[in-house]
């Protein structure tokens, strides 16, 4: 596995990857053209045999003092492999900000506990912030 720079020519396969990854909450178009365009987004790919398998997305806003990690995914097929680990790890360290945030589902343990292992605790509960109504979990890390 290799974890490089995304760009736009990654979009259709980004596009497969989030509706794998988050069916109904997967983003629209219009929402992965900007996240793979927009100039201060840190946008990274896991790679496998030629193969996108992971995507991460930060965005930093060093005015609020903290970054916030926009979305992350790894194909169901490579998940457990440490991948999602990888590239939140690589992301955090390009952000280059003291502070970073994600939001989660609640009923996602997996990820969950794989947040709380990276050192993310959390700090809020967004109450119906997904689509079917169920809430989402704020999370933070100061690196």
């Amino acid at each position: 596995m290799e974890i490089v720079p995304a760009s736009l020519r990654d979009l259709g396969a980004l596009r497969k990857l989030e509706h794998e990854c988050f069916g109904k909450d997967a983003w629209p178009l219009l929402d992965l053209i900007a996240v793979l365009t927009y100039s201060e987004v840190v946008r990274l790919k896991a790679v496998v045999d030629s193969k996108m398998v992971g995507f991460v997305a930060g965005d930093p806003r060093p005015r609020d003092g903290w970054a916030w990690i926009a979305t992350i995914g790894v194909d169901p097929a490579y998940q457990r492999r440490g991948i999602g680990r990888t590239l939140l790890r690589a992301c955090e360290n390009e952000l280059n900000i003291s502070r970073v945030r994600l939001t989660v589902r609640i009923s996602n343990s997996a990820a969950i506990t794989m947040y709380e292992k990276e050192g993310y605790q959390t700090i809020d509960i967004w109450k119906g912030y997904y689509h079917d109504g169920e809430d989402g979990m704020v999370m933070e890390k100061v690196l």
